[in-house]
């Protein structure tokens, strides 16, 4: 029997670079997300769409309340052997997420995080320069941000349970701060000498080592930006759409395998639809294993 899939959808974009981001989960719910996944064998289900409320807390309370619901949904559904899938909204929603699935596998051991993202998101509140909540989530986690995140103060996954994939736009702050906890960075360079598949290894297995269980969280701007444009903080140079694919699709059936997190997408920026279809295409690789072979770097080519 396959595994429930839960989508959770995170209709905010309070901590980000475009407030827009916020429509993603309704995009891609209107575009049928979960009718596909089921069409590709994976028992998915829409379970949530999370709204931020502010109620005179402003933005970073809102984000911090949100991250709230988000983590007690998260655990629920890890706890009753579902598979949340988080869609973002901006990348300040992997507080919440990945709070949650800390908890819920808390009673047997730590949580492995790959973080595949051309930024470090490792500011805290005293370095970042834009104040923006999206810079942060992996600071947050790691105990590192001054309280910006309300809850998350004491740090919820090790530093040495963590990798960076896809990595290339980031302050020295950042590095430093990361490089101190014992956080590994697989930048983009490395990506491209050694290829996705052979660096995801050696992150997962680094995920992988001594822990209850890993997750993998995807920022859409990792992505080469003509293959998905539709995104707030483009960064040129990115991880091409058929290698993930093809990285991502063998891990859908992995036991291990705790959460996956989308986030960033923007579709008001997404003019063809090009970063819908990616999206769903990756959607459908780390979550049902079907690693579809689409034309893209043609496709995206010919639309540029």
């Amino acid at each position: 029997m396959p595994r429930r899939i839960d989508l959770i959808g995170v209709a905010s974009g309070l901590g980000g670079a475009d407030a827009g981001c916020a429509q993603a989960p309704a995009r891609l719910a209107a575009a049928g997300l979960d009718a596909r996944l089921r069409r590709a064998g994976a028992d998915a289900r829409w379970a949530a769409t999370l709204v931020p409320r502010r109620n005179g807390t402003g933005a970073s309370g809102a984000v911090a309340q949100l991250g709230a619901q988000l983590a007690a949904l998260v655990a629920g559904s890890v706890r009753g052997g579902r598979l949340p899938c988080v869609i973002g909204g901006d990348h300040s929603c992997a507080a919440g997420t990945w709070a949650g699935v800390a908890r819920a596998l808390e009673p047997r051991g730590r949580v492995g995080l790959v973080w595949i993202d051309a930024h470090m998101d490792a500011h805290t509140p005293g370095t970042s320069s834009s104040g923006r909540l999206h810079g942060m989530p992996l600071a947050a986690l790691l105990g590192q941000c001054d309280h910006a995140l309300a809850g998350l103060e004491d740090g919820v996954v090790a530093g040495c349970d963590v990798c960076l994939v896809g990595v290339r736009s980031h302050e020295p702050e950042e590095a430093v701060l990361l490089e101190r906890l014992g956080v590994r960075v697989f930048g983009m360079g490395e990506v491209m000498r050694r290829g996705l598949a052979r660096v995801l290894e050696d992150a997962l297995a680094i995920a992988n080592d001594g822990t209850a269980g890993y997750g993998i969280t995807l920022d859409l701007d990792a992505l080469e930006p003509r293959e998905a444009p539709a995104v707030a903080t483009p960064a040129p140079a990115g991880i091409l759409g058929e290698e993930l694919l093809a990285a991502l699709a063998p891990l859908a059936g992995d036991a291990r395998l705790a959460a996956f997190e989308l986030a960033e997408y923007c579709p008001r920026l997404d003019r063809d639809g090009r970063t819908e279809r990616l999206v769903m295409r990756i959607l459908g690789a780390a979550l049902a294993g079907t690693a579809e072979k689409a034309q893209i770097v043609p496709d995206a080519l010919q639309a540029a």
